[in-house]
């Protein structure tokens, strides 16, 4: 996925400024593909500059308002059909379970025990914003919803694997 498909998503739905963008990032994106201010703007800049949006409507203080063309939603559609996209194998904190006996095992089982909580206070911060999105009946809301749910059973599990993982290597110290 990239940043120029999640905005051509964002669009084929209703025009938006880029703050109107930013706020879809923070709230129904946040899990599944964060974007900073700055990448935001500079996408819509070279999404327009290949013709795929265009400014819709311009407001005070230079506030633009962009739509997507034709020709993005072609691109949308060529992206949301093509063969099924490979899911991330890579994980640095896994990567580093793996030569957890290099460490000792007070430090291994800390690792994970601080795996646990990044992946707690990611949940909990999930939850929070939960509480203040108002998800209504449109596909982006429903859709978004389904996204959302994602992370937090992703984030939950994380929080349980890890806590289950520093348990068994605090057995087998004891051993």
């Amino acid at each position: 996925m990239s940043l120029r498909h999640a905005m051509l998503g964002l669009l084929a739905n209703e025009p938006a400024s880029g703050y109107d963008l930013m706020k879809g990032f923070e709230t129904s994106l946040s899990n599944v593909w964060p974007a900073t201010q700055s990448q935001v703007y500079g996408e819509l800049a070279k999404l327009a500059k290949a013709g795929l949006l265009e400014v819709s409507a311009e407001g005070p203080r230079g506030r633009k308002e962009y739509a997507i063309t034709s020709d993005g939603r072609m691109e949308l559609h060529r992206w949301l059909t093509e063969p099924q996209p490979d899911t991330p194998r890579r994980s640095d904190a896994l990567l580093r379970v793996f030569f957890l006996n290099h460490l000792t095992p007070l430090e291994a089982i800390t690792y994970l025990t601080g795996e646990a909580e990044r992946a707690s206070r990611q949940h909990e911060a999930l939850t929070e914003l939960e509480g203040r999105i108002d998800w209504g009946d449109d596909p982006l809301s429903v859709n978004g919803r389904l996204a959302f749910e994602y992370g937090l059973r992703f984030t939950a599990m994380r929080e349980e694997w890890a806590r289950w993982a520093a348990e068994e290597l605090d057995k087998t110290r004891g051993e």
